[in-house]
């Protein structure tokens, strides 16, 4: 048995939790995209907006400059009052107009789903590693590394949900929104899946039996799995 396996487990489930965290700060916070309204002439407030999986938050901005050249309202990280709610279809009551009128709820509703099984793969996966540490169980480590791997796909997949939704919220005319930009949510989400899908196979290559390195050597003399 390679005696660097348990060293090389845990470096690759060290930067899979890094992943994890990743992933869990995308699902949780609000923002994976911000979005711009147009400018109108002698005005000194606008309105941007920036949302996630679950909330909404709006912020009315205080101009206090308007540039020859300035056609959107922004940044966001200027002043002014800000408001957050949660999307209507997933707490009745509550209102999200920008959903509403451009019919985004079935993008919406896909990209948390798709975000929950995410989060769902790579917990189930962090228990199979766990075990496998207990009495030299490293069958474990196969199923885990599919677990990783299946937690990277599905939020790349929620990730090109969200993308495909908001490029369809700017091109809509039922919507005042001209500019947006992708914000520090989703480069998390696109960064947690690059490490669970990378180190997913990783893992599944350090769990995998080793295979001869002689030509007179065969699978059966390696030290078999514990």
């Amino acid at each position: 048995m390679d005696e660097n396996k348990p060293l090389k487990v845990r470096l690759a489930f060290s930067v899979i939790l890094v992943g994890i965290s990743l992933l869990f700060a995308a699902v949780v916070t609000d923002h994976w995209a911000v979005l711009s309204r147009s400018l109108e002439e002698n005005t000194t407030t606008c309105e941007a907006a920036h949302f996630g999986l679950w909330r909404l938050c709006t912020k009315r901005i205080f101009m206090q400059e308007q540039g020859p050249k300035e056609k959107s309202c922004g940044p966001i990280s200027l002043p002014g009052d800000h408001n957050c709610s949660y999307f209507k279809h997933f707490t009745p009551g509550e209102t999200s107009e920008i959903f509403e009128v451009t019919t985004q709820k079935e993008y919406s509703i896909s990209a948390a789903a798709i975000a929950i099984f995410s989060v769902g793969f790579a917990i189930i996966g962090t228990i199979c590693v766990l075990l496998s540490f207990r009495k030299k169980r490293d069958y474990l480590l196969k199923p885990a590394s599919m677990f990783y791997t299946f937690a990277g796909l599905c939020i790349i997949i929620s990730v090109e949900v969200m993308r495909q939704s908001v490029k369809r919220m700017i091109d809509s005319k039922e919507t005042p929104w001209i500019k947006y930009s992708y914000s520090w949510s989703f480069a998390c989400a696109c960064a947690s899946f690059v490490l669970l899908f990378v180190c997913g196979i990783a893992l599944l290559l350090i769990a995998l039996p080793r295979f001869p390195q002689n030509p007179w050597e065969t699978c059966m003399d390696a030290e078999p799995e514990h």
